[in-house]
């Protein structure tokens, strides 16, 4: 499980991060908004820590801003504040769950499981296709740069195989006889849509076309 924590207190920071690292989470923590905002958009992580008093950007501006971008991954916010006008403006922001300080670290174990459960975060599958590409075959979903997108069942299929044979030329024969049933035959021009697709969502420079022979993931 990957951890984005947004903490600015350094005491804090370390008693958090030590906590977490020996619970086995991978982390990566950062100090205030800006940062968070920036790792957010170029790395996929399945949980998101945040302060909300922190510099450059508080971290219920920076939530609404993930969420107004299609990042829906699962939050906890962290807050001194012991009123529910701000707990309010969290859950209004996005976020999926809140704790004062101060709180125990059992207490915070208790809040990262109940989101490992309410969002099935250990039992999702996901296939690295390249630095820049995870998919998700359970979901038929793909993340781009940490970014989420849907994908058809058959797109789903098709980038898994490309991308499990890469710089190999892979025929539409090969795609056919692979992916689908005998009596569900695609034609040549259904292929070329699905190629279309995918490669608007990946980029053109990373599925090839080799005319006359197939196509290959870069």
């Amino acid at each position: 499980m990957k951890i984005l924590l947004l903490e600015d207190d350094p005491i804090l920071l370390d008693i958090i991060s030590h906590h977490l690292q020996e619970s086995g989470f991978e982390l990566l923590h950062v100090r205030d908004g800006k940062s968070a905002l920036e790792e957010a958009s170029v790395q996929r992580f399945d949980l998101f820590i945040f302060d909300i008093n922190v510099p450059k950007m508080s971290g219920l501006e920076l939530i609404k801003a993930l969420r107004e971008d299609g990042n829906t991954t699962p939050t906890i916010l962290i807050t001194a504040y012991q009123d529910t006008k701000h707990m309010k403006s969290g859950f209004e922001s996005g976020c999926d769950d809140y704790i004062k300080k101060p709180f125990d670290l059992e207490e915070l174990d208790l809040r990262i499981l109940n989101i490992k459960k309410r969002f099935s975060i250990e039992n999702e599958e996901r296939i690295s296709i390249d630095e820049d590409v995870t998919l998700f075959p359970d979901k038929n979903k793909i993340a781009i740069q940490g970014k989420e997108h849907q994908l058809t069942h058959k797109e789903c299929e098709i980038l898994l195989y490309l991308g499990a044979r890469k710089k190999r030329v892979i025929s539409t024969e090969e795609l056919v006889q692979n992916l689908w049933e005998y009596e569900e035959m695609p034609s040549d021009a259904t292929i070329r849509v699905y190629i279309k697709n995918l490669r608007n969502l990946v980029g053109k420079e990373k599925i090839k076309t080799i005319r006359g022979s197939g196509y290959y993931f870069e």
